[in-house]
This record gives C-alpha cells, sequence and structure tokens, in this order.
C-alpha cells in the first residue's frame, strides 16, 4: 500500500483525464517553448518548438571562434488505444516534420525531435516497439549537426510511462504531472 505523497500521485493518475494531463504537459513547456495548440500538424494536438542560438568569443566579439544553432520540435498526441499501426503513424510523422524543419548548414548543431504519446491504453506490443524506437541523421559527417529522435508514452489507466532510450530522462516530466 502507497503511502504519502505516492499514494496522492497514484490517485491523481487515475482521476486525471487526458486533455488535463496534456495541458499541464503544455504549461511545463511554455516557459522555453513556443506553443502551438492552434493550429498543429495533424495528427497531433499541440507542437512546441525551442531555439537557440550561441556564439562563443575570445576576449572580444570581434573575436568569434564558435556560432552554433540548436532546435527541439515536440509533438503531442492524445489517443484511446495506442496499438502498434497507430505507434508507426504517429512515429514517421514526427521524424518526417523534424527532418523538413531541419536547416542543416555550417552552424547546425543539432534539430531534435520529441513525441508525446498520451494514451488510455497501450499495447504490449506498442511498448516493446516504443522502447525499439530509434532515428538518428547527421550532416556532412557531423560538421553540420545532427537529428535525434525521444519518444515517452504515457498509459493513462496505469500510470506507467513507456520511453526509448534517448526519452528516459523525459520520463520524470509524468511524475511532476501526475
Amino acid at each position: 500500500m502507497l503511502t504519502g505523497k505516492k499514494a496522492n500521485l497514484k490517485d491523481n493518475e487515475i482521476k486525471m483525464t487526458a486533455q488535463e494531463i496534456l495541458d499541464r504537459l503544455l504549461k511545463l513547456h511554455a516557459q522555453y517553448y513556443a506553443i502551438n495548440t492552434k493550429d498543429p500538424a495533424k495528427p497531433f494536438q499541440a507542437e512546441a518548438r525551442f531555439k537557440i542560438h550561441g556564439e562563443n568569443y575570445f576576449l572580444m566579439k570581434a573575436a568569434k571562434f564558435a556560432e552554433m544553432n540548436s532546435n527541439e520540435h515536440v509533438f503531442f498526441a492524445l489517443e484511446d488505444e495506442l496499438d502498434e499501426d497507430r505507434l508507426a503513424q504517429l512515429d514517421k510523422r514526427a521524424w518526417e516534420l523534424c527532418l523538413e524543419r531541419t536547416e542543416a548548414k555550417e552552424n547546425h548543431r543539432n534539430t531534435d525531435a520529441i513525441l508525446y504519446i498520451i494514451a488510455e491504453h497501450i499495447d504490449p506490443e506498442a511498448e516493446e516497439m516504443i522502447q525499439k524506437l530509434r532515428h538518428y541523421k547527421s550532416y556532412r559527417f557531423g560538421l553540420w549537426g545532427w537529428n535525434g529522435y525521444k519518444i515517452v508514452a504515457f498509459e493513462r489507466s496505469s500510470g506507467k510511462t513507456i520511453s526509448n532510450r534517448l526519452g528516459r530522462p523525459l520520463k520524470a516530466f509524468f511524475a511532476n504531472i501526475c
């Protein structure tokens, strides 16, 4: 039997709707990301974009020796039942959008895609598939940057969170939300 804060977290997971979980997840991202809930790419309910430009100097701005651009595109999906076919569709679309939005050039460091899926139920086959999903692309042997891919799925009915290897650090978001 769970006691204290963990018991309350478990109770909240069952009571919160998928939309409430999505709203809290978007609120966590709103401080650093530009959120788009009005016209996100289909089939997603929302998108978020993070962009940063950095420069390194030696003693003065005229002596710039490094410059880099880094981007993240985050896609949010709500599903009643997540099976292998639907997961494949969401995965393919998120990766395609990330590649389309990548501007690989000299100062490009990385453009990553993150896919969050909030589902009422996740099939066991889809769980296995999530853990094995991985995409990566480098440009000019990494000199012009790369694309990475993270996926995290949350099963609302059980409170279980599943991710691929790169998405493991993001699982904590769902512990903070619920």
